[in-house]
């Protein structure tokens, strides 16, 4: 699929790809931080993806997208879905739309730019100890 296409798709659409993106990608940094028990992993894991840790992880990213990517996160935020009891819904919005900007950088096949922008997120989140 190319850019154009991805940009087609629904922004739930690419929230929901970009979800299991961004899990994939704070998996990968936890394994590389050395074995430990899978409980330990899965609770470290938790704590990067929930809504309210993807909503504050918004906030590094401030500056650094381009219109396009900024497009892509607003299309996300705004979309109306289900917001679930355990999360706030301002922070709900922002997470959909940071998920839904990782999925469409993900189809579009750009993936040293979600690299990138995954630093930003990770470097700062390994800081402030999530």
């Amino acid at each position: 699929m190319n850019r154009s296409d991805a940009k087609q798709l629904s922004p739930l659409t690419l929230a929901f790809l970009g979800d299991a993106v961004f899990e994939l990608r704070v998996r990968e940094k936890l394994a590389g931080q050395g074995s430990m028990p899978v409980q330990q992993l899965h609770k470290k894991a938790v704590a990067y993806v929930c809504a309210r840790a993807q909503a504050n992880a918004v906030a590094n990213l401030d500056g650094v997208l381009t219109e396009e990517e900024l497009s892509i996160f607003k299309r996300g935020r705004n979309t109306h879905s289900h917001v679930p009891k355990n999360a706030r819904t301002a922070d709900y919005r922002l997470a959909t739309g940071l998920e839904a900007l990782f999925g469409f950088l993900h189809i579009a096949g750009e993936f040293d730019r979600e690299a990138e922008l995954f630093e930003y997120i990770w470097q700062d989140s390994a800081e402030n100890q999530i």
